[in-house]
């Protein structure tokens, strides 16, 4: 039976009960609602729905889904979108400087609607890599009780007998510009590659976030790996609808699921699924809305001791519909957590503990994508967190899949993708040699563009594995090969990256956790003292205005003081 709230208790009395309220409740009753459903704890149903890419296309129509549960459990459902950036889509060109400047106006689009109309409870729904963190940050600062929805990825693609991702196509571009092979080959598998609705399939920046979802407890548990088209997703949506208005019954928020446990339970799994280096710019956002103290060096250090346990792309052979049929992110979890890597005792959505959650998940030993703990696929997880005298602020690299974790070589400097991207078409990447692309960081970006294109092009061009590339700047999930990001201090903050010049000697070991810029500090000071910031094209809009106020990688780049400066919390207005 639905439950019966009181709403003098909730946000959604200032626009729905009283008399001073009939102004308001008469734009209701134009929308056709009635007295009943005006009397109803109001549940936002947040869709980041778009015709942008596949990522966002089905997740209106699960949003609409959705509203049948949040009746059926006693709320009254209210339907509005946000943006999103898609990053495959804006990859490669001045377009990715939107992206991570995206995850900061989801979060505010979602406040802002939250706080102007009272909504009581939320279920978001998210489809591509920045709107997943925007929305669980929106949840997390507004603290109402809330559910997070993946709207699923892609099935793979099929060329010559073999799956195919995203990925794939960024890499035979490579190839072409090589001349290892024709037109029609890239023409082919880029046709083939993406075969409808979803987010990209492999273990990259949507996926890793969908497995945050349920790690950290606020998403309903094996409801995110499910593929897009699945018939599944439609029960997983009314499900979440149904669930948040007992979240709100029982005043479980998602402060109250998301402790410094969850997190380090959340970075836990990113490591061990071997997720995109943007799990570790993502996990500090969120703990930012929480007032935790929760960095880029707090999420390596649990990378350092976690184990390595699914074969997923980019670094390995499956994609998220295989271990959607291999038991799912509590499937990694129940390993983990038997063998003492996960704490049991945070909330999650379903009003247990994870502990309990997983005391109802048997292990399938069946299954080839996720290894068992005692038999990872390596002692140590599948991302590093490096910090040297070249990084003093830290950096991160994905080594999942990679054989080769030590380099050492000589800097060959760019100062922006652009140039770095022309100079790999060119042939001009020197082998052994270790790239430098500075001038891509949050301030110095603007927005901290991911490098995918560039890098997988290295990739189809057989140099991958010949080169090293370190950069202010961030990595696609989709990226391999030996591609540190996250560089910190910023060239635009004068960090030693924007020292570096060609032929100074890097040394990068993944093993150890460190990465070293082997110049003398005399030199060093002698070069700061020349240096002056470099110029951007950005000094109006939303980028200049995102350029002021971001702060460092290593902190999660972001734009406000989160929770710590709170003198309230809107959902106890």
């Amino acid at each position: 039976m639905p439950h019966t709230f009181d709403k003098s208790r909730l946000p959604s009395r200032y626009v729905s009960v009283g008399p001073e309220r009939a102004p308001q409740r008469s734009y209701y009753y134009a929308m056709g609602m009635t007295e009943e459903e005006i009397a109803r704890p109001f549940v936002a149903v947040v869709s980041a729905g778009n015709d942008s890419a596949p990522c966002n296309t089905t997740l209106d129509f699960q949003a609409n889904i959705c509203r049948d549960g949040v009746e059926q459990g006693g709320g009254t459902p209210r339907r509005f979108n946000t943006i999103t950036v898609t990053d495959g889509i804006a990859m490669g060109h001045q377009g990715m400087k939107s992206s991570l400047v995206s995850r900061e106006v989801i979060a505010d689009s979602v406040e802002l609607s939250m706080r102007g109309h009272c909504y009581d409870a939320i279920v978001g729904f998210a489809g591509c890599d920045k709107s997943l963190p925007g929305m669980m940050m929106a949840m997390l600062r507004l603290n109402v009780p809330s559910i997070f929805v993946y709207g699923g990825s892609i099935l793979p693609g099929r060329y010559e007998g073999r799956d195919l991702t995203v990925q794939d196509v960024f890499e035979v571009v490579g190839r072409y510009s090589a001349g290892a092979c024709p037109l029609s080959e890239l023409t082919a598998i880029e046709k083939a590659a993406c075969p409808g609705h979803g987010a990209c399939g492999g273990q990259f920046t949507a996926n890793t976030m969908a497995c945050v979802g349920e790690a950290i407890g606020l998403s309903l548990p094996n409801s995110n790996m499910a593929p897009a088209p699945y018939k599944s997703r439609e029960e997983v949506a009314v499900s979440a609808g149904k669930q948040v208005m007992e979240l709100l019954a029982r005043n479980i928020r998602p402060r109250d699921i998301c402790t410094r446990a969850a997190f380090e339970n959340a970075a836990r799994v990113v490591a061990a699924t071997g997720g995109s280096t943007n799990g570790a710019l993502h996990l500090p956002a969120m703990a930012n809305e929480c007032g935790i103290d929760f960095d880029l060096f707090d999420v390596a250090e649990i990378f350092k001791s976690t184990p390595y346990i699914a074969d997923l792309k980019p670094g390995g052979q499956y994609v998220a519909k295989d271990m959607h049929d291999a038991g799912g992110v509590y499937m990694v979890m129940k390993t983990l957590f038997d063998g003492g890597f996960l704490d049991g005792n945070p909330m999650t959505v379903t009003g247990k503990t994870l502990g309990e959650n997983l005391e109802e998940i048997t292990w399938n030993p069946d299954q080839k994508v996720i290894y068992d703990v005692k038999t990872p696929i390596t002692p140590t997880g599948g991302v590093v967190g490096l910090r040297g005298s070249m990084a003093p602020d830290g950096a991160i690299v994905k080594v999942a899949g990679m054989h080769r974790l030590q380099f050492t070589g000589p800097a060959q400097v760019f100062e922006c993708e652009e140039d770095a991207y022309a100079a790999v078409e060119a042939r001009k990447i020197v082998e052994g040699g270790v790239i430098v692309i500075r001038n891509e960081g949050p301030k110095g970006g603007p927005g901290m563009r991911e490098m995918l294109a560039t890098t997988a092009a290295l990739y189809g061009q057989g140099m991958g594995e010949k080169v090293a590339l370190i950069t202010d700047g961030r990595f696609s999930g989709a990226t391999r090969g030996f591609c540190i990001g996250h560089v910190g201090p910023e060239a635009a903050e004068g960090g030693p990256i924007a020292l570096v010049k060609d032929g100074d000697i890097i040394a990068i070991d993944a093993v150890a956790g460190t990465i070293e810029l082997e110049v003398p500090e005399a030199e060093l000071a002698t070069r700061r003292k020349a240096w002056t910031p470099r110029g951007h094209d950005y000094n109006s809009g939303a980028l200049w205005r995102y350029a002021q106020n971001v702060g460092p990688a290593w902190q999660g780049a972001v734009t406000h003081p989160g929770a710590k400066a709170e003198t309230h919390v809107f959902a106890d207005i």
